[in-house]
């Protein structure tokens, strides 16, 4: 799957190698694609799984929004973590469970900020919540790349 995956994003990059580096390119197609599969996920347990009624549990009620972050959260953090680390930065020269632990600690401040985002943008502002979580996830994806980039794989410089 993996040699299936690096084959399709070089042959699809090939009109756009003049724009933008490879690996750069291997990021937005993984990164957008999760993305876009968050959303979905999100929209459809919002909408038609939760049916925009606050979740019940026995220790706390959660807001159909977030709980629906949370369902989408879950599907989506490993299949990231693999995309990153087999299709993107495979140069990293970090361990795994390194990589792990990193991906997973900027993944927890993405969420803090997803959950700020929403809640920002939907209390306050008052927007309808699958467009917060849309505006949400530009502001976040920016900060998970850079993250990623220069942290979670990083690659050893040569003097």
């Amino acid at each position: 799957m993996k040699h299936f995956i690096i084959a399709l994003l070089d042959f699809v990059y090939t009109p756009f190698q003049k724009f933008i580096d490879r690996q750069t390119f291997r990021y937005v197609a993984c990164g957008g694609g999760n993305t876009l599969l968050d959303i979905i996920i999100y929209f459809v347990t919002y909408n038609f799984i939760l049916k925009k009624q606050i979740v019940h549990t026995p220790f706390i009620s959660i807001s159909p929004y977030i709980a629906s972050f949370i369902i989408s959260f879950f599907v989506t953090f490993p299949i990231g973590f693999l995309l990153m680390r087999n299709i993107v930065f495979t140069g990293s020269t970090l361990r795994g469970r390194i990589q792990l632990i990193r991906y997973f600690a900027m993944v927890v401040m993405c969420v803090v900020l997803n959950y700020i985002f929403i809640k920002l943008f939907v209390e306050q502002f008052g927007f309808y919540p699958t467009i917060a979580k849309v505006v949400t996830t530009i502001i976040v994806v920016c900060f998970s790349y850079l993250t990623q980039r220069h942290f979670t794989f990083k690659t050893k410089t040569k003097n």
